[in-house]
């Protein structure tokens, strides 16, 4: 496993979700051009996927998840956050009700990737690399409970959110304790990133190639996470704009192994 440099987190906050982000058209025809090679699953024997927050599980490797699951892999998720964060200027209340929304939608779309319901460990929404050390205990752990040819699938540690980095380094050092093979899925950089980013580790890239239920099934679960794609709290535009799944489904599941 090679170390890679992480820390996005300014370009990704110089470019907000308000814009559009890198158009989907850049990252097809990009990947049409030069496609990348699949990722070959046949060793995956279990599969803990470690999300930062309620829906990153399925953002980013939803059909994975569902595909290894109907192929009768075991597969556990680990949701780090507590999801609170989402709307800045919330009330103590509102964070309690957002966090409790979001456990309920995280065990909805459980119920649709066919997958037991997800480990919560309830950290800090914003604050997850105040906790690295712990968290990379409590992963290791859960490594090594799960035996050997057990495959982990984290968030990038170049992803640009701060928790999303964080749960990758984090997944990466036990990973490194207890032998698991990493795999990291990008979900921010289809945002800030291009196809031509020196940035990007592409040279580990491969696409994961599964069939369109699997692709239906992360779609249906992904509908389960109102609270991020509909107005909440009287807001008035959602966390995660309506543009953010299309391209997440139309670009496919890329894992940097």
């Amino acid at each position: 496993m090679t170390a890679l440099p992480a820390g996005n987190c300014e370009r990704f906050a110089a470019k907000p979700l308000t814009r559009g982000g890198t158009p989907l058209p850049v990252w097809l025809t990009a990947l049409g051009r030069g496609p990348l090679p699949p990722l070959d699953l046949t060793g995956c024997q279990r599969l803990v996927v470690v999300a930062p927050h309620p829906d990153d599980e399925t953002l980013g490797m939803g059909a994975t998840i569902a595909h290894l699951a109907y192929a009768g892999v075991d597969v556990q998720v680990v949701s780090v956050s507590d999801g609170g964060a989402a709307y800045p200027g919330a009330t103590a209340l509102q964070r309690i009700r957002l966090e409790t929304t979001r456990r309920h939608e995280l065990s909805r779309a459980a119920r649709v990737l066919g997958i037991p319901p997800a480990l919560s460990l309830g950290l800090p929404d914003g604050e997850v690399a105040d906790h690295e050390d712990a968290l990379t205990e409590v992963l290791a752990g859960v490594l090594g409970a799960a035996g050997p040819d057990t495959w982990c699938a984290a968030t990038w540690r170049g992803d640009g959110h701060p928790d999303h980095e964080a749960v990758g380094r984090a997944a990466a050092a036990a990973c490194a304790r207890t032998d698991a093979t990493l795999l990291e899925f990008p979900v921010w950089m289809w945002h800030w990133a291009n196809p031509a980013d020196s940035v990007v580790p592409w040279e580990r890239a491969h696409t994961v190639a599964v069939p369109g239920r699997a692709v239906s099934r992360k779609k249906l679960a992904a509908q389960c996470f109102r609270s991020q794609f509909e107005p909440c709290h009287g807001a008035s535009a959602p966390v995660l704009p309506g543009f953010v799944l299309p391209r997440l489904l139309a670009v496919g599941e890329v894992v940097f192994r």
